[in-house]
């Protein structure tokens, strides 16, 4: 998975005028777990532009004092109102222990129910995972090639050794439903084999007539 690199000062006070001082900086108060204690530290609120602001998923490397924290993020409070970030939360990394994060997830192929007509429905832009840091993807990619018109394409069928999806197996990724102009593609259907049969019928009752 790919890294981006935060610069961060650690915070000896963490008391409310602290935290309000740095915000009124446009600083960012923020905290580390998952190693030895928590570690708390700021960062200009712009080193969250490109990991916050944008649809992929990114661990982050903490550069505090010479030191460099492997993390990823965990939760991220925004003001009510303006959506400026008040706190960020990270969970330090290690090889042995399995994390979770939210991943992208990425459509590829053309369902055969949308060359009917159909239409594509996705219900997850990202799904929920749990997995080792080196196991830890870019991206989740999908193919809906073989769906048609009706189909759905659930979480069970695109399990991965390498990670563990925190979803239940039956629920849809995505799935292909009816469109106004495949309804009448399907209506037109049935009007000309209404009519074939129609003619079919036609030769019994002249015959009928005759007798």
């Amino acid at each position: 998975m790919k890294s981006i690199t935060i610069q961060g000062q650690k915070r000896e006070s963490v008391g409310k005028k602290s935290t309000q001082a740095l915000r009124d900086a446009e600083l960012v108060p923020c905290v580390v777990y998952g190693g030895e204690q928590p570690i708390n530290f700021s960062t200009p609120e712009k080193s969250f532009k490109n990991l916050v602001y944008t649809p992929d998923a990114h661990t982050v490397v903490i550069e505090l004092e010479g030191k460099k924290i492997d993390a990823v993020l965990q939760d991220i409070q925004f003001h009510p109102i303006t959506d400026k970030i008040l706190h960020v939360d990270f969970y330090q990394l290690s090889a042995d222990k399995p994390v979770v994060m939210e991943v992208p997830v990425r459509i590829t192929g053309r369902a055969k129910g949308v060359v009917a007509g159909g239409v594509l429905r996705q219900s997850f832009r990202k799904l929920k995972i749990k997995a080792l840091p080196a196991n830890l993807p870019d991206e989740i990619v999908v193919d809906v090639t073989p769906l048609r018109i009706g189909n759905k394409l659930y979480v069970g069928s695109i399990k991965n050794e390498a990670y563990t999806f925190l979803h239940p197996d039956n629920a849809v990724v995505a799935a292909v439903k009816m469109s106004r102009n495949a309804m009448k593609n399907v209506g037109a259907v049935v009007e000309d084999d209404d009519d074939e049969e129609v003619e079919g019928e036609a030769p019994e009752a002249e015959a009928t007539s005759a007798e």
